[in-house]
C-alpha cells in the first residue's frame, strides 16, 4: 500500500510538473493551455516516455475534472447577457447544431470510417470551444460586443445539447431506437426536474444562502463547492452523469450576484483537476493509436474549419446581421473543441468505438484549437484584408442590434462615506456607473440602487474586464492598497480620469509617477483639518462655539453635551 502511494504521488508529480512546463510554453508561444494538458499525457504516456499510466485514483480524478469543467462552463452561462438577441441566437445555434452534425457525418463518411464511428465523429465534433473562446475573448475585451454575444448565445445552446449528449451516452441501455427514445425521453424529463430547482434556487435559495456566508471567505467558497457536489449526487442517483448535475449547478449559481468572485475562486481547483482530464487522455493513447488516421484527421481538420465558417456566417447573416458581425462571430467558432474529446472518451468507455478514433478527434482538436487561436486574436485584421470580397453581403436592411455596453462611463472601486457621496455626481455625468465592492453589507442597498453592481474583489481579472475600466472614462477608487490603485492605473484608458487613494506620501508620490490624476491623501487631509480646527478655535473661541453647535443641531441631537 506504501509503495503504491509513493507511485500515485510521483505520477501526480510528474503531470503537474509537466503540465506547468508545457503550459508556460504554450502561453508564450500564444496557445490555449488545454493543448498543453494534452501534450502532457501525449509526453508521459504510451507516446512518449510511457512513465505514468492510468490508474483508479487518475480516473476519479479525471472525472473529476470533467465535472468541474462542466460546472466552471455552468456559471459562465448567464442568460441576461444574450437575453436582448436570444430569439436570432436560438435560430443560429439549432441549425448550426444541425447543419455543423451533418457536414461532419459527410467528411467522416467519405474518408472511409464505419457507420458507428461516422456518428460518434458527427456527434463530438459540433461543439465550440467554450473555454478557449471565452478566455480569448475576454482578453480582447470583446465578449460584451455584439459578435461575442452571439458567439457566447450559440455556445450556450451547444454546451445545453453536450449536457443532453453526454447523458444519453452514460445512459445503461441504447440498444433499439424505442430504447434510445425512452432513453432521450428520461433525460429531457429528468433534466428539466433538476433544471427547475436550479432555476427556483438562483431566485429564492443561494441569494440567501451566500448572504450568510460571504463574509467568510473559506465558506464561501466551500458553499460553492459543496453546491456543485449536491448537484453531482442528485444527478447519479437519478442516473445521470455527473456533468449533468455540475453543469445545472453552475448554471444556477451563474444567475446571482457572487458568481464572479467565486468563479475566479473556485477557478484553481478546477484548473487542477482539467489537468488531470485531458492529461488521462493522452495517457490512454499509443502512438499508433494517435497517428492511426493522421492524414484523415489533417483533411478532416481543414475540410470542418472551413465548412464551420461557411455554416455560421449563413446563418448570422441570415439573422439580417452584418457582413463585419457575421465575419467575426463566424470566424470566431472554427475550431473543433475539447469536448470532441469529452464525447470520444465516454464512446471508448463505452465501447462504441476504439481508442484509434480517440487518437483521430484529439489530432484534429489540436489541429484546429492551435489555428483558431491565432485566428481568434487577429479576427479583426483578417476582416479588414477580406472586407472587399464581402461587400455583396451588405444591405440597407441588415443592421446590427444596439447592445448596452460601458464606454465612457464611471469606475467606482470600493463603496463607502466617501465613494456614497460622490456617486450621485458620477452618475448624472457619465450615466452608466458601475461599482466593484466585496462587502455583502452593501449588497442589497447596491442591488437596488441606479448604479451596476459587481460583487467581488477587483484584483480578480476577470471582474476588471467586466466593469469595462479599459473602456471608462472616469475611475475612483477608495482603497489605499497601493496594489489595487496601480492595478486601476495600469487596466484605465491612458485618457481616463483616475482618482485614487493613499494613506502617505511616499504612495502619493508613486501614484503620481504611474499616471493618477489626482491623489487624495486621507491621513494629510484629516491633518489638515484638524490643524485648521484647532487654529480655528484659538483664533476666535466664540465664533467656533457658534459652528460647534451648529455641526450638533445639522446631526439631529445625536451628541450630549
Amino acid at each position: 500500500m506504501q509503495a503504491e502511494t509513493v507511485s500515485l504521488t510521483v505520477d501526480f508529480s510528474l503531470i503537474i510538473v509537466t503540465a506547468v512546463t508545457l503550459s508556460y510554453i504554450a502561453q508564450r508561444t500564444g496557445q490555449p493551455t488545454i493543448i498543453a494538458y494534452i501534450f502532457t499525457g501525449i509526453v508521459l504516456g504510451p507516446v512518449f516516455l510511457n512513465v505514468v499510466s492510468e490508474t483508479v485514483i487518475v480516473d476519479l480524478m479525471a472525472e473529476l475534472g470533467l465535472g468541474f469543467l462542466l460546472f466552471l462552463l455552468g456559471m459562465k452561462m448567464r442568460i441576461d447577457d444574450i437575453r436582448e438577441i436570444l430569439r436570432p441566437i436560438i435560430n443560429i445555434a439549432v441549425w448550426q447544431t444541425i447543419l455543423q452534425t451533418a457536414l461532419a457525418f459527410a467528411v467522416a463518411w467519405l474518408l472511409g470510417f464505419t457507420l458507428v464511428e461516422t456518428v460518434i465523429i458527427a456527434l463530438a465534433t459540433v461543439f465550440g470551444a467554450t473555454p478557449i473562446i471565452v478566455k480569448l475573448l475576454t482578453d480582447k475585451d470583446e465578449l460584451s460586443t455584439l459578435p461575442g454575444r452571439i458567439d457566447i448565445g450559440v455556445l450556450i445552446i451547444q454546451d445545453i445539447y453536450l449536457v443532453v449528449l453526454l447523458a444519453l451516452l452514460s445512459a445503461e441501455s441504447l440498444g433499439s431506437t424505442s430504447e434510445v427514445a425512452l432513453s432521450i425521453g428520461t433525460i429531457f424529463a429528468l433534466i428539466a426536474g433538476i433544471g427547475a430547482f436550479s432555476y427556483i434556487s438562483s431566485k429564492y435559495i443561494l441569494p440567501r444562502l451566500f448572504d450568510l456566508v460571504a463574509d467568510d471567505q473559506e465558506s464561501f467558497l466551500v458553499v460553492g463547492i459543496a453546491w456543485a457536489f449536491l448537484f453531482i449526487a442528485v444527478a447519479e442517483q437519478l442516473d445521470l452523469s455527473i456533468e449533468v448535475g455540475a453543469f445545472l449547478a453552475g448554471l444556477s449559481l451563474a444567475q446571482v450576484s457572487y458568481t464572479s468572485e467565486l468563479t475566479e475562486r473556485v477557478r484553481p481547483l478546477t484548473d487542477f483537476f482539467m489537468v488531470v482530464f485531458f492529461s488521462s487522455i493522452g495517457l490512454r493513447l499509443a502512438a499508433d493509436q494517435l497517428f492511426a488516421y493522421w492524414e484523415e484527421a489533417l483533411i478532416a481538420s481543414a475540410l470542418m474549419m472551413v465548412g464551420n465558417f461557411l455554416i455560421m456566417f449563413g446563418l448570422i447573416n441570415y439573422e439580417d446581421f452584418t457582413p463585419e458581425t457575421s465575419f467575426i462571430g463566424s470566424i470566431n467558432l472554427i475550431q473543433v473543441s475539447e469536448f470532441s474529446l469529452v464525447v470520444g472518451a465516454i464512446a471508448v468507455s463505452r465501447g462504441f468505438v476504439d481508442l484509434d478514433i480517440l487518437g483521430f478527434l484529439s489530432l484534429m482538436a489540436i489541429v484546429t484549437m492551435a489555428l483558431s487561436t491565432y485566428v481568434i486574436n487577429y479576427n479583426y485584421q483578417i476582416w479588414s484584408r477580406v472586407e472587399p470580397y464581402f461587400a455583396r453581403f451588405e444591405s440597407p436592411d441588415k443592421r446590427d442590434v444596439e447592445l448596452r455596453t460601458y464606454r465612457d462611463h464611471a469606475v467606482v472601486i470600493g463603496y463607502d462615506d466617501v465613494t456614497k457621496r460622490v456617486l450621485p455626481r458620477l452618475k448624472e455625468s457619465y450615466g452608466d456607473v458601475v461599482v466593484i465592492d466585496r462587502n455583502p453589507g452593501h449588497l442589497e442597498f447596491l442591488q437596488n440602487s441606479p448604479y451596476e453592481y459587481i460583487y467581488g474583489d477587483f484584483k480578480h481579472g476577470e471582474l476588471r474586464k467586466a466593469a469595462g475600466i479599459g473602456r471608462a472614462a472616469f475611475v475612483l477608487s477608495s482603497s489605499v492598497e497601493p496594489d489595487v490603485n496601480w492595478t486601476a492605473l495600469r487596466d484605465a484608458d491612458e485618457d481616463a480620469l483616475v482618482f485614487v487613494e493613499a494613506d502617505s506620501k511616499t504612495d502619493a508620490v508613486e501614484l503620481y509617477r504611474r499616471g493618477a490624476t489626482y491623489v487624495i491623501i486621507s491621513t494629510a487631509l484629516t491633518a489638515d483639518q484638524l490643524a485648521a480646527t484647532v487654529e480655528s478655535y484659538l483664533v476666535d473661541p466664540e465664533t467656533f462655539r457658534r459652528e460647534i453647535t451648529r455641526d450638533r443641531t445639522t446631526l439631529g441631537g445625536e451628541i450630549d453635551g
